[in-house]
């Protein structure tokens, strides 16, 4: 047995690891670009250059992601295998995890949901637009930004007062038990005008998160599940843990963000050259 790599290609970033034939993870990675042909070939050098990994050491590789479909001939003479996205989502989800039944949630330009039972089934539930484009375009629009980290470091000064209705703006009276105040009844919903841009950026990564967490939530209940693993870029975002931790205590879930959580789709891809699980797409 050899070394196998993943490749997520996007459409101007690539995402890049491998699994030793014992089953080692080598350290995952990711190139941008200004295409995708060119990240590709820049995270492939890159990753085997640093990881002193020579070309007939390699057994297979395993691509997926929308950029994929940009490679129809072998790099470097290594023939690359395409594999579905979600199929990806799931077992890369189920690995950083070390569950074996779960709701996992990949959060990218849009975000995708999928039920993975790990040896069985994984299945693509759908998913929604809200997502990552969704938090650049209406902080271009908003703020005037396109930069995530300078979106995320001004957010970490707003208050969603100023910004959000929420159940104790409402209402005196428990709704249901145990529902707490500071839950939001609807967002952007006492939009103030004295609110501050800081209280605009956090106010859209708020929107999205509850969008997205209580998609997972509806997802999880049909299945009677309480474990959520979220995925994907947006998972880096600092404001993320602490939304689903409100989610989690609100809802009685366990939403999970694991190590490597960014990297879960390429390392599906990965360890899905010799998998066994039914995928429904």
């Amino acid at each position: 047995m050899k070394t196998t790599i993943g490749i997520d290609v996007g459409g101007s970033t690539t995402k890049i690891v491998g699994f030793t034939s014992d089953g080692k993870l080598i350290e995952p990675m990711y190139v941008r670009a200004a295409d995708p042909m060119t990240s590709v070939y820049g995270a492939f050098g890159k990753f085997t250059a640093e990881g002193g990994i020579e070309l007939g050491d390699i057994g297979r590789v395993m691509v997926t992601g929308v950029g994929s479909s940009f490679l129809t001939k072998p790099i470097y003479g290594l023939e690359c295998h395409n594999t579905p996205e979600f199929l990806s989502v799931g077992l890369g989800g189920m690995y950083l995890s070390g569950l074996d039944d779960a709701i996992v949630v990949s959060m990218g330009t849009g975000t995708a949901l999928i039920h993975a039972e790990k040896g069985e089934k994984i299945t693509y539930l759908g998913g929604t637009g809200v997502g990552g484009g969704t938090l650049m375009g209406l902080s271009k629009k908003l703020l005037g930004m396109d930069n995530i980290s300078h979106i995320v470091e001004l957010a970490a000064e707003g208050d969603l007062d100023k910004i959000d209705l929420r159940i104790k703006d409402i209402t005196r009276k428990d709704i249901l038990p145990g529902m707490p105040e500071n839950m939001t009844a609807a967002n952007f919903g006492k939009l103030s005008d004295i609110a501050t841009k800081a209280d605009l950026a956090l106010g859209v990564i708020n929107m999205i998160f509850e969008t997205v967490g209580m998609m997972a939530i509806f997802a999880a209940r049909t299945y009677k599940l309480r474990d959520i693993v979220l995925t994907g870029n947006l998972t880096s975002v600092p404001q993320a843990k602490e939304i689903f931790k409100t989610l989690n205590s609100m809802f009685d879930m366990n939403f999970i963000i694991p190590e490597r959580s960014q990297f879960s789709t390429v390392i599906g891809a990965a360890l899905s050259y010799n998998t066994t699980v039914q995928y429904k797409g």
